[in-house]
């Protein structure tokens, strides 16, 4: 019989034995060590993916110069492989954070389509990040806390060790004569988490018992909660995800009307659920431009700025701009063969199809002021036409325009109509989809 702590980790990684490989990420700390140590002991007798270790050398402090070497001797005896990556921690307000950043910046890198990254997060860490995340007032989603797995790149995150006690690990590195690292900065009451830590449990445990895992039970309550809250938010988007009119243009889009149907709370939980994986959410008080872009006048175009992005409205309809998005050049392009697609720096890529006009061709972008002739309609002027198409004003600037000399020859066909060109000829532009930076 299997001891009940490798039964247990057995038990919480069954979903994902069939993945192409398990990364550990292993720091070299006592939570990281057990972990290693339980897997690669588990793949004596079970058959699980190929194991490998992760180590992140973030440069923080001279005493992490030698981390590197006790990794890869422990890994060594284990017959785990190890790769050890240095990362680059940007300066900022909160180091914690930018060291964060970064080193999940490393394990997406490592983690492939299917993949699984584990790390030892524990129960001991689960309520510490309740009440941290309590302290700043953070919402249902925030208190919900580490989620026990989420999407890391193509592959997976798994936390398996969040239903086990500290002193539950301390017990079977004991056991075990496992040695590990005590990074000094974790005993710095001076970062928010060593506070908690070495402060304020420490007080909580001694008129609670049992506060650590009852909070951890919180967090499980919360997770719950959270998950009726998604649910609904499909449920509200599902009417709101209408078909775009532009169905060419690659960026996530709603309509507003059925967003404006629901109360203000519910509102929101649905943009939430929208915008997670699009930016970082904004906090309460941010919201308040939320209520400005719902209302703003009809023939208005409201834009809210978010941390990765902007939310406008166009139309009727909420439109996604991630920031990369205004990253275009907008220098004329001249086109040699039009028999051949056209890449436009930074905006996609132009086609002509049927017999192309003679040359020599040139792709400009609005200045104010063209004419188009309109087949059947005359010389009409540009603004009107795009006006007549609702085309969304963040988009018209980008929108290629071919030119033979100084006339206006034709542009994109937005709707089938007013953009056709009478020689047989149309043009077809395929804007920058998100794989190319708009995400």
């Amino acid at each position: 019989m299997k001891p009940l702590l490798t039964a247990k980790l057995l038990q919480t990684l069954t979903p994902w034995r069939d993945a192409p490989a398990w990364h550990i990420a292993f720091s070299g700390g006592l939570d990281s060590t057990v972990l290693l140590h339980l897997l690669a002991s588990l793949a004596k007798t079970e058959t699980l993916p190929p194991l490998s270790a992760v180590h992140i050398h973030h440069g923080l402090q001279a005493a992490a110069d030698a981390w590197p070497g006790h990794c890869q001797s422990v890994c060594d005896g284990l017959g785990v492989p190890l790769r050890v990556m240095r990362v680059q921690v940007q300066s900022g307000a909160s180091p914690e954070r930018a060291a964060r950043d970064a080193r999940y910046q490393a394990f997406t890198e490592v983690t492939g389509a299917g993949e699984v990254l584990l790390t030892g997060q524990h129960r001991d860490d689960q309520a510490e990040t309740l009440l941290f995340r309590l302290l700043r007032g953070a919402g249902v989603r925030g208190l919900a806390a580490m989620p026990a797995h989420r999407r890391l790149a193509g592959g997976h995150l798994v936390r398996p060790l969040l239903d086990v006690s500290r002193v539950e690990l301390e017990n079977y590195a004991d056991a075990h004569q496992l040695q590990w690292i005590e990074d000094p900065s974790n005993a710095d009451p001076r970062f928010s988490r060593n506070y908690l830590r070495h402060r304020v449990f420490p007080t909580l445990t001694d008129r609670w018992p049992q506060a650590v895992s009852n909070l951890a039970r919180a967090v499980e309550h919360l997770d719950e909660a959270q998950g009726l809250l998604d649910e609904l938010a499909r449920m509200d988007l599902k009417t709101a995800d209408q078909p775009s009119p532009f169905p060419w243009l690659p960026l996530p889009s709603l309509a507003l009307t059925p967003l404006r149907e629901l109360s203000d709370a519910r509102q929101r939980n649905a943009l939430r659920h929208w915008l997670t994986p699009l930016t970082r959410l904004p906090d309460s008080d941010h919201w308040a431009s939320w209520r400005s872009l719902r209302d703003a006048k009809g023939d208005a175009q409201p834009v809210w700025r978010l941390a990765d992005g902007e939310l406008h409205r166009c139309g009727g309809r909420l439109w996604w701009l991630p920031c990369a998005f205004s990253e275009f050049s907008d220098a004329a392009v001249s086109w040699p063969d039009p028999q051949n697609p056209l890449e436009l720096p930074g905006n996609g890529r132009l086609e002509l199809s049927g017999e192309a006009p003679e040359g020599p061709l040139l792709v400009r972008y609005r200045q104010g002021g063209e004419m188009l002739e309109v087949p059947g309609r005359g010389r009409r002027d540009l603004k009107r036409l795009l006006n007549e198409s609702g085309l969304p004003g963040f988009i018209r600037g980008r929108l290629p325009l071919l030119y033979q000399g100084q006339q206006l020859l034709g542009v994109p066909n937005l709707t089938g109509r007013w953009a056709a060109s009478s020689e047989g000829w149309q043009l077809h532009w395929m804007p920058q989809t998100c794989d190319q930076g708009l995400s």
